[in-house]
């Protein structure tokens, strides 16, 4: 029994550390800093959607977790819901990686937006 408590103790302590609660923040909210980019995938056409030859951008909003990595995406402004352009910006925007954004020096959830461009050239 005791030997188990011990190593629960000392996983505890090796977590790393994020912010206490579940909130999300805005980069309006007062002391939150924005996260900052770390990794970027960029979204990719399908071949569906460049026969189609649609440009445009779709806006995403995001909430970036207090580790860094990317929580819920949804589709705030659509391109293209039938050629897949939509779900190519969410899939390629749950792969990034951020410095999370931060209150009162303490990493936090912050939610931004992000405009993902499709052009063909």
């Amino acid at each position: 029994m005791r030997l188990l408590l011990a190593l629960v103790l000392v996983a505890l302590a090796a977590a790393p550390a994020v912010a206490q609660d579940d909130k999300v923040y805005t980069t309006n909210d007062d002391g939150v800093t924005a996260p900052q980019v770390v990794r970027q995938v960029r979204a990719q056409y399908t071949s569906e959607a460049m026969s189609q030859m649609i440009e445009g951008e779709v806006i995403l909003e995001v909430v970036i977790n207090s580790d860094g990595k990317v929580g819920d995406v949804t589709v705030k402004q659509s391109l293209d819901k039938i050629y897949g352009l939509d779900d190519s910006a969410v899939k390629a925007m749950k792969q990034w990686e951020f410095k999370p954004g931060t209150r009162d020096g303490k990493p936090v959830n912050v939610r931004v937006e992000v405009r993902m461009k499709f052009t063909l050239k």
